[in-house]
């Protein structure tokens, strides 16, 4: 039969590599914690006019990139998720969770975008994000910046920028707008095919060019942070003295517009250089429209996301990996005879918290293998204990303990009171 292989761009996660995404997750949850960020988790499918309605028409993400179908049962139009904030806002939404005041939620979770795989990116790629929404000062937007900059810090990565904007409301926005369809529409002979598409329906969009030809042009294009009023600008002011007196660097990118249409006011990207052209690992802003546009009472949000695979990435180009765990120690046991008294031990060295990888061989038939090869496999597991049940200390109603890592003189202990000597086979965790 042909061997079935996984969809292009939707990858396997085996181990070891599994290690580090667990070792990532929980730094998340433990710094979450730390900021009174809570988690939710939304279905992978939602309705697609959620995404068309949230994400904007003329996004590249609904234009171009989603994974829809029809529901053969009821005919309904479903899509798997390309972002999760629409998502986490429908659910608020539907469960009436700002009744009672503002609510700072986090996910973590696989997003879908029909798009060119390349390095850290992916059809099946994932995300974890933090959403707080409810809330409407500036101090907010800096909160949640600063949460993006503290992770940095807790995974040991380095090099990595924030820039911001500030996209401002809409009626500033349509005054920009206005101002910058009309410098475009001079400027046709050098626009590309796709920036004259998006002129008239999506102009912010041709700022975010990468087209070299078009450098120029877009530079000296209108900026939205000139049509600003006094209070977005005051609002901005504020999010960055904030950030000034945290000691987070900044620098102001006019550009910065999002893929989004459902941001307003304070747009921000933490950016490295080291990932070659998929640069941005985090970015987010405000939105304090799209709750009322799915469906609920206005209300204003702000959040970001991260994409799991690019940090994971810079993490290896920094040299900043995760720890890989090893079991604490690997039985090794002669006599597959043994094994029931052997199991009885191993089970309570594994309640009282020690990890305890058991020796198995491929066919149980050719027994327990050599010591010497059981020995080798322990030592390849990283172990840092080997337990040896052999026959002789059985008969003594003991276990040899050998260190297989830091050196140090082999031991017996007893079987009967492993309570009494767990706690020396256990790494630091």
């Amino acid at each position: 039969m042909q061997k079935l292989v996984a969809i292009k761009g939707m990858n396997d996660i085996l181990p070891p590599d599994s290690a580090r995404w667990e070792w990532l997750e929980e730094k998340v949850r433990s710094l979450m914690a730390r900021y009174a960020y809570r988690n939710i988790r939304t279905p992978i499918v939602e309705p697609t006019p959620l995404f068309v309605r949230g994400l904007g028409e003329v996004t590249d993400i609904v234009e171009k990139e989603m994974y829809s179908f029809e529901d053969r049962l009821n005919g309904e139009q479903l899509t798997l998720r390309p972002e999760a904030t629409a998502g986490v806002v429908r659910a608020v939404v539907e469960h009436n969770m700002l009744y009672d005041g503002g609510k700072r939620l986090y996910y973590m979770g696989p997003m879908f975008r029909h798009e060119r795989p390349q390095r850290g990116r992916y059809r099946q790629f994932h995300q974890i994000g933090a959403e707080a929404l409810g809330f409407g000062g500036p101090e907010v937007d800096a909160e949640i910046i600063l949460l993006a900059h503290a992770l940095w810090a807790e995974l040991g990565l380095t090099n990595v920028r924030l820039e911001l904007n500030s996209l401002g409301q809409p009626d500033e926005r349509r005054a920009h707008r206005a101002a910058l369809i009309a410098y475009l529409e001079q400027h046709q002979d050098v626009m590309d095919e796709e920036a004259r598409r998006r002129m008239y329906s999506n102009p912010l969009r041709v700022l975010d060019t990468k087209n070299p030809a078009m450098q120029d042009m877009v530079n000296a294009a209108p900026r939205l942070i000139d049509f600003l009023g006094e209070a977005s600008l005051r609002h901005f002011d504020t999010v960055k003295a904030i950030l000034d007196a945290n000691g987070v660097a900044w620098s102001i990118n006019p550009r910065l517009v999002r893929g989004m249409d459902y941001y307003n006011l304070t747009v921000f990207e933490f950016i490295t250089e080291q990932l070659g052209s998929q640069g941005t690992i985090c970015g987010g802003g405000r939105y304090d429209y799209l709750i009322e546009q799915i469906g609920g009472k206005s209300a204003p949000a702000v959040g970001w996301a991260l994409g799991v695979e690019r940090v994971l990435e810079l993490l290896k180009e920094q040299a900043a990996q995760a720890p890989q765990p090893a079991a604490d120690a690997y039985a090794v046991v002669p006599d597959a005879a043994a094994l029931p008294q052997v199991m009885v031990c191993l089970q309570q060295l594994r309640a009282l918290g020690v990890a305890v990888q058991m020796h198995s061989p491929a066919n149980s038939a050719e027994g327990m293998g050599s010591m010497k090869s059981q020995f080798k496999k322990a030592d390849a597991s990283g172990a840092r204990f080997a337990l040896i049940f052999g026959s002789d200390e059985l008969a003594r109603g003991a276990v040899t303990v050998k260190p297989l890592r830091d050196g140090g003189e082999q031991v017996e202990r007893p079987l009967a009171t492993p309570a009494d000597w767990a706690a020396s086979l256990q790494s630091p965790r």
